[in-house]
């Protein structure tokens, strides 16, 4: 399951939306072996596309490196879908490479709501997890 407090969450989407009709892309740090999702970092899509994807090779180096500085590690990988459902597509499944991480989608195809969903993704296999939104209006 994924604890995530709302603020983080509308960060998240808040991405989404200002990204589209490009995916956006980023993630959620928090301290190392915790599953605590506490510090966003939005990230560029280099691909600047609308069906695709990826970060930046030099800011994904300086975010990881920052990261280890900090002992903080990737808790939330996420992306937007524009034009499909919050699913890993076989390109994200394929560009998987942390299976502690939540694989968070975000569609953005319906201009009124934004469908928010959490994946893990170990070698290939894709497993929908619950996904409880805690604080502000979030319950708890």
């Amino acid at each position: 399951m994924l604890r995530i407090d709302r603020s983080i969450h509308d960060q998240i989407v808040a991405h989404a939306r200002r990204d589209h009709p490009d995916e956006a892309c980023g993630v959620v740090a928090g301290p190392e072996g915790s599953d605590r999702p506490e510090r966003v970092i939005e990230m560029l899509n280099a691909a600047r596309s609308p069906t695709f994807y990826e970060f930046d090779s030099t800011e994904y180096k300086k975010v990881y490196d920052e990261l280890w500085d900090l002992d903080e590690e990737f808790v939330v990988i996420y992306h937007s879908h524009t034009a499909t459902e919050a699913y890993p597509s076989r390109t994200d499944i394929t560009y998987a490479q942390w299976p502690q991480a939540h694989y968070v989608l975000v569609s953005t195809r319906e201009a009124d709501t934004a469908e928010f969903r959490s994946f893990r993704i170990i070698d290939g296999e894709v497993t929908e997890e619950p996904v409880e939104i805690v604080g502000a209006d979030g319950g708890r």
